[in-house]
């Protein structure tokens, strides 16, 4: 019985595999944060249980709303996905962000894209890491606030658009209160 599912509930959530290592029907919230002031500048919701293939259009995201391409993009393991770091290093912006295991290994043949061998160059050096390490105060400590302080457990909304509509008023909050801590 390997039939196709559906939420009843809500039809646009995905199975997905869930910290406790249950399987739910979930939404999968993306938010794109600056690293040195902790203010949201992308948010997405998509119905994938993977983040892969994400890093790219939340990159055009943020380049939209600031009016500009970041430096640097500090990307979380499971975004990673060469053909985006591709692009992004092409737009000189300096992906940080971990090989896969199955990359750490490999031996790049002549050929390979320089880019993508910058990239990798670029994470084996001491300064790679300890940048990619304040990934977790920035992005991390925000995706905890929005479960801890603002209550972002469970949606008690229904489709893709009005969970995109919450996680927008959770980063709006967000900011709000950034804007006051950092102007106090």
């Amino acid at each position: 019985m390997n039939e196709a599912r559906v939420s009843t509930t809500d039809p646009q959530a995905r199975v997905m595999k869930m910290p406790d290592r249950g399987f739910r029907p979930a939404h999968n919230v993306q938010l794109a944060t600056d690293v040195e002031s902790q203010v949201i500048v992308g948010v997405d919701v998509i119905n994938r249980g993977t983040d892969q293939g994400e890093a790219l259009a939340m990159e055009e995201q943020v380049a939209r709303r600031t009016g500009c391409h970041p430096g640097a993009y500090l990307i979380d393991g499971g975004y990673v996905d060469l053909e985006d770091i591709q692009i992004l290093e092409r737009r000189e912006i300096k992906v940080y962000a971990p090989p896969k295991e199955s990359h750490k290994t490999v031996t790049w043949k002549p050929g390979t894209r320089p880019e993508l061998v910058a990239w990798r160059e670029r994470m084996e050096t001491d300064e790679g890491k300890t940048i990619y390490r304040h990934r977790a105060s920035t992005a991390e400590c925000v995706n905890a606030l929005a479960r801890a302080k603002y209550g972002v457990q469970q949606f008690r909304v229904r489709g893709l658009l009005k969970v995109t509509s919450v996680a927008l008023l959770v980063a709006i909050t967000h900011n709000l209160l950034r804007w006051a801590s950092l102007t106090a």
